[in-house]
């Protein structure tokens, strides 16, 4: 199937998991909210479920609901999915949710969305480049927008969110498994407007070994620039400590500059071999300062944003190893 964006598996297949990761930040930077729709197969066959996870960007607070697999559908030529009463397409979120506990409802609208460009002349494949066709990969990725505009209201509880004038992101992952180790972060709220940027270093299994791999973008002036592992770009991990990181990104014609540190962080849950078991931290409101230079050091562009999902998990030093065997 070219069109990552799409649902990629089907209900009935085993060791699967896929999930879409929608970012809306208000106008006014006051709410932050992320919500993950998607469908966990287990290895055995026994957990088939469709979930829906919320991360709160402001209080770390996460939520994660459970539906039976049957409540999950999909639309076959264009980005639609349908958990029970909830419904997510590139273009709105449609939320219900009520039990004893909980009652979330609303609805955001996504318009002028940014699109990957697409490789001239070239199959499609992506942020992942050619790594994106290599069979029984544990994971892959995708980006459906690096930025858009939102319209909306959820009300979650008793708390009211407005996205009117906001921004919003959206991604994806699928697969069996996500790595046993990986950094990941991104934000599209900068100072600077129809600025955005991703970068996501992970430990990737291959023929019974693995190598630490990389892939990103950024969106500045209104172009995106791809860089990763299949553009030969060197990535070099300098600091990652005290949920701090510095990390450079060098490529044929220029080199990125990006620091970033953690505050607070909320637990969600992540699978492995199709189940969800497994609890990763991540942070909404992560500083970042991004920095791209060319290669006689001039500064090309320079912003920073205090709104960035970050992710450090597993074994930072054996990615940094990794990289070390690669540079």
């Amino acid at each position: 199937m070219n069109n990552s964006d799409l649902f990629q598996g089907n209900r009935e297949q085993k060791d699967y998991f896929e999930g879409w990761y929608f970012k809306m930040v208000s106008a006014d930077s006051t709410s932050i909210l992320s919500i993950i729709p998607g469908i966990s197969l287990s290895e055995n066959g026994e957990e088939q479920e469709a979930f829906i996870q919320i991360i709160n960007g402001k209080t770390a607070q996460t939520s994660y609901y459970k539906y039976p697999i049957e409540s999950f559908s999909f639309a076959e030529y264009r980005f639609a999915v349908q958990i029970g009463d909830n419904f997510f397409s590139e273009d709105s979120i449609n939320i219900h949710i009520e039990n004893d506990t909980t009652s979330i409802h609303g609805n955001v609208y996504m318009s002028n969305q940014v699109k990957m460009a697409k490789n001239k002349g070239k199959k499609d494949a992506g942020i992942m480049g050619w790594y994106r066709y290599v069979p029984l990969m544990e994971c892959y990725h995708g980006v459906v927008s690096l930025n858009h505009d939102l319209k909306g209201n959820l009300q979650l509880n008793k708390e009211s969110y407005n996205f009117d004038n906001g921004l919003g992101y959206i991604e994806k992952d699928w697969g069996k498994s996500m790595p046993s180790s990986w950094i990941w972060m991104q934000t599209n709220n900068f100072n600077k407007k129809n600025t955005s940027f991703m970068l996501s270093v992970a430990e990737i299994p291959w023929l019974g070994s693995s190598f630490t791999g990389f892939l990103g973008f950024v969106l500045y002036d209104g172009v995106p620039i791809r860089f990763g592992t299949y553009t030969n770009a060197k990535l070099h991990i300098e600091n990652s400590e005290n949920n701090k990181l510095k990390i450079t990104v060098v490529n044929k014609k220029k080199n990125i500059l990006i620091e970033a540190s953690r505050k607070s962080f909320g637990l969600l849950m992540a699978p492995v071999h199709g189940s969800m078991d497994r609890r990763i931290a991540e942070g909404i409101d992560a500083q970042l300062k991004l920095t791209i230079s060319n290669k006689e050091g001039g500064i090309i562009f320079q912003d920073s944003s205090a709104i960035t999902g970050l992710e450090m998990v597993g074994n930072i030093e054996n990615l940094k190893a990794g990289l070390n065997k690669k540079n």
